[in-house]
């Protein structure tokens, strides 16, 4: 799928392109992104923010395409911003709020929307260091959790996360917006179950992961000794027996009260800080 501005002709890098109509092509096009196929036979997603467009075209991400409302032209960020997407060989489109609200599915949208090359990090590059704190995560579906989870994996200080099996796209509208922009920060990765155990045997990682039938308490477990994964399951269903089995370790997080089990998003964000804690009291005090 190509960005058009007729039915048979592609977009020039470089143009400056004013559009108001919800029919014009490019804007269906941009559009059809809310679907995964689209993304993948595209290989680009949205980004929506003039921060999270700055933050990805700092840290090196390609823009194809800078889309702002007509009412922000003259702020000198944002034409700053069409002017670095150009020189990259990008597009600049000035739309309609209504436009911008069509391709956001916001009534209330952002002033700018960035449509940015997918960028995933393969598994074998993935080399952890001694300190290094991976998630890796079952076939989370939720886009607001597993956007929750790669800010929050940033926040913490995780140096990667693995998508294992199928999973809700980390690049659609809804999971990126939830990232708050650290889908530009946090390598993410993809594998199939059989691709993650033949990694783990050459990685030399401590997978520790959350399981309803864990013996130990995730407050005890080992986050020191080698670089840590710390693997989570589905929302409805948790890890198969494959995954469990594979663990280094399972552990639990102590409950009260009738909940049964935890958002995956908030499991995941105590088992990272409690690594980043573990990690924290090695280093040497000023």
């Amino acid at each position: 799928m190509t960005l058009r501005n007729s039915e048979t002709d592609s977009i020039r890098p470089g143009q400056v392109k004013e559009i108001t109509s919800l029919s014009n092509p490019i804007i269906k096009d941009i559009k059809a992104l809310s679907q995964k196929k689209n993304r993948e036979e595209s290989g680009t997603f949205l980004a929506e923010g003039l921060k999270l467009v700055v933050d990805a075209i700092d840290a090196g991400w390609t823009i194809r395409t800078l889309i702002y409302a007509k009412s922000a032209k003259g702020k000198p960020i944002v034409d700053t911003t069409a002017a670095r997407t150009i020189a990259s060989g990008g597009s600049v489109l000035e739309v309609s709020e209504k436009v911008l609200s069509s391709i956001t599915r916001r009534d209330n949208p952002q002033m700018v929307v960035g449509l940015f090359e997918v960028r995933w990090k393969r598994l074998v590059d993935i080399r952890p260091k001694h300190d290094d704190t991976i998630v890796a995560l079952d076939r989370v579906r939720d886009p607001g959790n597993l956007g929750t989870i790669i800010r929050t994996a940033d926040a913490a200080g995780a140096s990667a996360v693995i998508l294992i099996g199928e999973t809700t796209d980390p690049f659609s509208i809804e999971t990126v917006r939830a990232t708050m922009g650290s889908v530009f920060a946090v390598p993410v990765a993809r594998a199939s179950v059989a691709e993650f155990l033949k990694w783990k045997q050459g990685a030399g990682v401590e997978v520790i992961a959350t399981h309803l039938k864990g013996s130990v308490d995730y407050r005890t477990a080992d986050y020191r000794s080698r670089p840590t994964v710390l693997l989570m399951g589905n929302e409805q269903a948790g890890l198969p027996d494959e995954l469990a089995e594979a663990a280094d370790t399972r552990v639990r997080i102590p409950q009260q009260g009738l909940a049964d089990s935890l958002n995956l998003a908030v499991a995941t964000g105590i088992m990272l800080f409690e690594a980043r804690r573990r990690l924290l009291a090695l280093e040497p005090r000023a």
